[in-house]
């Protein structure tokens, strides 16, 4: 659990900081080689590519790009056959700063799934797109809230709500009336609310058939207070094979955003699986203990969960996924002076400058910072030592935006409690 929670952390960090280099040129590379391709036919054709870049007019560009096809031919004879998923590489000159400041970069990425499409690509900027594909959640639950006077259509990916399409009836109140005239509002009543659960059912199928055909669809769930929403799920309001996949109905005193949250609440026993579902259980259960009289087996903020965590006394490590911080070891170039400490990625720059004005407690020499690390990373290497599962939750969800706001992104559920 440790190392997929790590993984996919370090998975899209990874996207994101090559989403944002750029090359001078069109010179960065992107290489995919697919899941069982022979190595040696991959470093065929580079040696054809390399070849080609010959006749590239710019020397700059033609000098960066062969440099670039040469670091990934000296990767590619490190791998290992066979590629069980394939392999990502990224090569080039990024620049650092004005004209000159160009280092060249190499990424070797393991993908979650297997590749199943050869790319080479050399442009001003690396190609992510597929790896972003390997991201997207590929189970999804549809959400329907229904009652006669208006419904929410909403998905449920992974940690993630996403309200699609709110509608409003307009079908009128019951009416105290008699005879032929209350028949006759009846009628009208009853066809209005006919008409607006039609309107539901086409958005739903809009939304819901495309993923279904994906094959990401695992089911529906429809709520909502009354009986509006047996009579939408017992007609033919969805389409047959949507109809299929509706997973149960559920009774609820809401049909906006708070109601798909009560609706997730009330299916927790058929969603345990999902992770929007595991993170409120983690979560709920450090808020239990928290409430308790003596403050129960919870620990927070990064001292005391750092204390408990060396200590070996974590069972569980909850960290939002915006934590941005680093663990630094600072060391001074004449003594064996070393301290570590945990600081935000944004102040990193102005505390390295300060740090250059600072002498060594101990000799008085130059100190330096020797060594950083994504402070996720460093936990993760923390909680694999001590058995400690890691639980890396997302700011999207109510539970995650409380732990991020009252506990700074970090908390804990103890095995003990030190005295």
């Amino acid at each position: 659990m440790n190392n997929n929670e790590k993984d996919i952390y370090l998975f899209k960090k990874a996207i994101k900081e090559l989403k944002n280099k750029k090359g001078k040129g069109t010179e960065l590379i992107s290489l995919y080689i697919p899941a069982g391709r022979r190595i040696s036919d991959v470093s065929q054709y580079l040696k054809e590519e390399l070849s080609q870049s010959s006749n590239i007019k710019s020397k700059g560009t033609k000098k960066n790009v062969q440099s670039a096809i040469e670091v990934i031919l000296q990767r590619l004879k490190l791998l290992k056959e066979p590629l069980e998923n394939g392999v990502i590489i990224f090569s080039g000159m990024v620049p650092r700063g004005g004209p000159g400041t160009e280092k060249m970069e190499t990424y070797v990425l393991e993908p979650p799934e297997p590749i199943k499409t050869f790319i080479y690509r050399c442009d001003s900027q690396f190609y992510t797109e597929p790896l972003e594909d390997f991201l997207q959640d590929k189970d999804i639950y549809g959400v329907i809230l229904i009652d006669r006077n208006e419904a929410t259509i909403g998905i449920v990916k992974g940690k993630n709500i996403q309200i699609v399409k709110k509608l409003t009836s307009g079908v009128p109140g019951k009416f105290k009336a008699g005879g032929q005239s209350a028949r006759r509002l009846e009628r009208l009543i009853d066809d209005a609310a006919h008409q607006f659960m039609v309107r539901v059912g086409e958005y739903a199928n809009e939304e819901f058939l495309p993923l279904l055909k994906e094959k990401k669809l695992r089911g529906i769930l429809v709520g909502g207070p009354g009986n509006t929403k047996n009579e939408f799920t017992n007609k033919d309001y969805l389409h047959h094979e949507l109809k299929k996949r509706v997973i149960d109905t559920f009774d609820l005193c809401y049909t906006e955003e708070f109601g798909i949250r009560e609706l997730l609440d009330k299916a927790s026993d058929l969603l345990r699986d999902l992770d929007i579902m595991k993170e409120k259980e983690v979560i709920q259960k450090f808020f239990k203990e928290l409430i308790k009289e003596d403050g129960g087996l919870a620990a927070y903020g990064e001292r005391e969960v750092m204390k408990y965590l060396q200590m070996g006394a974590v069972d569980t490590l909850i960290i939002t996924d915006n934590i941005n911080m680093s663990r630094i070891t600072i060391k001074c170039n004449n003594c064996e002076f070393t301290q570590e400490m945990n600081i935000k990625n944004d102040e990193l720059l102005k505390f390295e400058e300060n740090l250059k004005t600072k002498a060594c407690p101990e000799c008085g020499g130059m100190l330096y910072i020797s060594n950083k690390e994504d402070i996720i990373e460093y936990f993760a290497r923390l909680c694999e030592e001590s058995g400690t599962e890691l639980k890396i939750v997302s700011t999207d969800t109510e539970e995650g935006s409380q732990i991020y706001k009252a506990f700074k992104g970090i908390a804990a559920i103890l095995r003990y409690r030190l005295d």
